[in-house]
């Protein structure tokens, strides 16, 4: 099985270069991407294939449920990184519906490790617990809480110390909230864009749900 990776490696690349020859040519040179796309690890979820843009382009960062925590030291060297060298334009942070790191945070069952890193989305949950109670879909209840963890990562990034000393320099940074649907395909704009200092009031974890609409980068 695992050559068999390979081999469909060689496949790959040799059709990329046999439509596009100058292809792996521009891929090598020094890569400089307007986006930082902070998403969940879920493999139904390309970062680059959803959006249309090819390696290079988005400079993409991944974990369960699609967390912004301040302590992690690997999420931190990725938003500096991405802030103070690649200078990105703007931080997307990409949640999707059904989402199984959302999914084990609502049900409130015990699943080990993964307990600790899902805490910010349990805290979500427990805040909201009366109103969560009283949606009886279990699924729209994830979906939900989805939604929110979404709104509470981009409040997050705004008070984040790299992204305010980006701010603080004048260097132009927008945060965005956006959730993907895997039954259609489709991006969802949750309509709680930050662009500074100022703007921060603007994302709230109780937020209402965003207006569903096909989102554009840019």
């Amino acid at each position: 099985m695992i050559a068999e990776l390979f081999d469909r490696n060689l496949r790959w690349a040799a059709g990329r270069a046999r439509v596009d020859p100058e292809y792996f040519r521009r891929l090598a040179s020094q890569q400089g991407p307007e986006y930082l796309w902070i998403g969940c690890s879920d493999s139904r979820v390309p970062a680059n294939e959803i959006v249309g843009l090819d390696p290079g382009e988005l400079f993409v960062h991944r974990n369960v449920a699609n967390l912004a925590p301040p302590q992690d030291a690997n999420f931190l060297s990725v938003l500096q990184f991405a802030v103070e060298i690649l200078k990105v334009r703007h931080i997307i942070v990409c949640g999707h519906y059904g989402c199984g790191g959302v999914r084990a945070a609502v049900s409130g069952e015990r699943h080990g490790l993964i307990d600790h890193w899902l805490q910010p989305v349990s805290c979500l949950c427990r805040r909201d617990a009366a109103e969560l109670r009283g949606i009886l879909d279990f699924d729209a209840r994830v979906n939900l809480v989805c939604e929110r963890n979404v709104l509470a990562q981009v409040a997050s990034l705004a008070d984040n110390p790299f992204v305010r000393d980006a701010w603080d320099r004048g260097q132009p940074l927008s945060i965005h909230g956006w959730i993907y649907s895997i039954q259609d395909g489709l991006l969802r704009d949750l309509e709680t864009t930050i662009e500074n200092v100022e703007g921060r009031g603007g994302a709230s974890p109780k937020a209402p749900r965003g207006r569903a609409r096909r989102s554009r980068a840019g």
